[in-house]
């Protein structure tokens, strides 16, 4: 049997996580899912309120629940050459968050780093802002800059003929317009470490499993510059290390950055179904950059012939030191790549 102060943070930390979808129903739906009473329910809820985390508004039949911001700040810097993103971690960000666990606080400092980095160094633009928000379930940024657009950069600097492209390339990770000063890791990585990640530019947005906050820009407005919007969980248990390590070869005590995961839905521009070698060949592009690349078919119903022909068979057998797996995918898919490897 669990302690019972054990038991009480584990509640208090799970109607932390629910109340907000659960604004008003927080009580029932905590004593049904723990098999406790109402009473003791609003036990918890009443600590949570003593210690400043959780608030509420109406009479009891109306009462609705709410977290409680401990951190809703906002701050803009110019972004020149003796701009330095430490000294704004460091100074700025850093003192203003409120209690978070060493693991949290390291990917919070590696994500703003390389971010304010990239404004910095890539965005072509003269300003930058940053958004802090915190309550006790997560902490949240979002960085604006007036550059150029991070998708249109990587188009014309990759010489791309399409600014989805841009997308494609990104997500693959090893992406940089400056490679003499820049490895092109940051995106990847500080997008893995995140619960939630997504980069809005040009119309845009690429997040890696395509999850959007419910507060998403309207696109459709093309504002210039690039948005950079990251969400993790207070408790989260992910370490900098840990999303390095998932990466990283092994092979020859080589831990360097050689696996990557590309959801193969990117490959797709505008909706249209992926038949042709041409969209193949872009989703593989740089492929000699990674060891291993998992292709990640969520969202694909089928592929055609030519498309699995083109990845299976003639990249196999031209690619021998690249292995590919695949992931999230179903039986006609399963199908297409078994009749494409048969052929080899």
């Amino acid at each position: 049997m669990r302690a019972p102060r054990k038991r009480s943070i584990e509640i208090r930390n799970f109607i932390i996580d629910s109340v907000v979808e659960h604004p008003r129903d927080i009580t029932t739906y905590v004593s049904k899912t723990y098999d406790i009473s109402r009473e003791a329910v609003l036990g918890h809820i009443k600590k949570l309120i003593n210690d400043g985390l959780l608030k509420f508004s109406g009479a009891t039949k109306d009462r609705q629940y709410f977290l409680v911001s401990l951190v809703d700040d906002s701050f803009s810097f110019n972004l020149t050459d003796d701009t330095e993103e430490d000294k704004i971690w460091r100074h700025v960000i850093h003192p203003i968050l409120f209690d978070l666990p060493d693991n949290v606080m390291r990917i919070c400092e590696y994500g703003l780093n390389e971010m304010i980095n990239n404004a910095i160094e890539h965005s072509e633009g003269t300003k930058a802002a940053i958004y802090v928000q915190q309550n006790a379930a997560q902490v949240e940024f979002l960085l604006n800059d007036n550059g150029v657009g991070i998708f249109t950069k990587i188009m014309r600097e990759r010489n791309l003929d399409e600014i989805r492209q841009g997308i494609l390339e990104l997500s693959k990770g090893k992406l940089t317009t400056d490679p003499d000063r820049h490895t092109g890791e940051g995106i990847f990585f500080v997008s893995r470490m995140f619960d939630r990640f997504v980069v809005y530019s040009d119309g845009l947005y690429f997040s890696p499993n395509k999850i959007v906050p419910e507060n998403i820009p309207d696109l459709r407005k093309k504002e210039k510059g690039t948005k950079v919007h990251m969400i993790i969980s207070s408790r989260s248990d992910r370490t900098p290390q840990e999303i390095f390590d998932q990466y990283a070869s092994e092979m020859d005590d080589d831990f360097s950055f050689s696996k990557t995961d590309i959801p193969v839905s990117l490959a797709s521009f505008g909706g249209d179904n992926l038949v042709s070698r041409s969209q193949a060949r872009r989703l593989l592009n740089r492929a000699h950059d990674f060891r291993q690349i998992t292709l990640d078919f969520k969202e694909i119903d089928s592929i055609g012939q030519a498309f699995a022909d083109e990845l299976f068979r003639v990249f196999a057998r031209n690619n021998q030191g690249v292995m590919l797996k695949t992931i999230n995918t179903n039986q006609v898919i399963d199908n297409m790549i078994r009749r494409a490897q048969s052929k080899k």
